[in-house]
């Protein structure tokens, strides 16, 4: 390949790898492929790894090593086709159902945005009557996504206490709002 303790320059390990083992790793793919276009695909694939690789230049046998790591290229796109049978990706067009009208995002119509206000500034009245604290740690924990650990450390209260903090907000509002309906 090249001179110990010279720098090789990237084409002239490109160039010296073509000359010495496309031809072969060619038919090697092709045979294993059937394809030309995934042979080529495959030796390109096989080059850039061994130039990319660290331990190519101190090989004892640099032809059984090309093969090897064409051998394990070979065998990593197996892995992926047999991936790709067993999942197949899943189009949206594709689905079965010709009345699904796929929406990403709901309506939000004045309507809709009026009654949701409405129905928050109802829970957070009916909160209040619940005292501050137990109002703060609802929110935090249903409305902000906070864990209940943070809570407690906030608070400086015990885990269990945040747990019956959020009990008493659920069973308030579960209670006020049956009695509504």
């Amino acid at each position: 390949m090249h001179v110990r303790g010279s720098i090789p320059r990237r084409s002239t390990i490109k160039e010296d790898l073509d000359a010495r083992f496309r031809a072969s790793l060619v038919a090697y793919f092709l045979r294993r492929t059937g394809s030309p276009q995934e042979a080529e695909d495959l030796t390109q694939e096989t080059f850039v790894r061994l130039i990319g690789s660290n331990t190519f230049e101190d090989a004892q046998t640099p032809h059984a090593f090309v093969f090897r790591v064409a051998s394990n290229l070979l065998r990593d796109r197996a892995r992926s086709a047999t991936r790709l049978q067993r999942f197949p990706p899943l189009l949206i067009d594709a689905l079965p159902n010709p009345d699904f009208e796929p929406k990403l995002v709901e309506g939000l119509d004045p309507e809709r945005v009026l009654i949701a206000r409405e129905n928050l500034s109802e829970v957070l009245a009916c909160l209040d009557e619940l005292g501050e604290r137990t109002k703060s740690i609802f929110i935090l924990f249903r409305l902000e996504g906070m864990k209940q650990k943070g809570i407690a450390a906030i608070y400086g209260i015990s885990h269990s206490t945040v747990e019956k903090h959020v009990m008493a907000a659920v069973l308030h509002l579960a209670k006020r709002f049956r009695t509504i309906r």
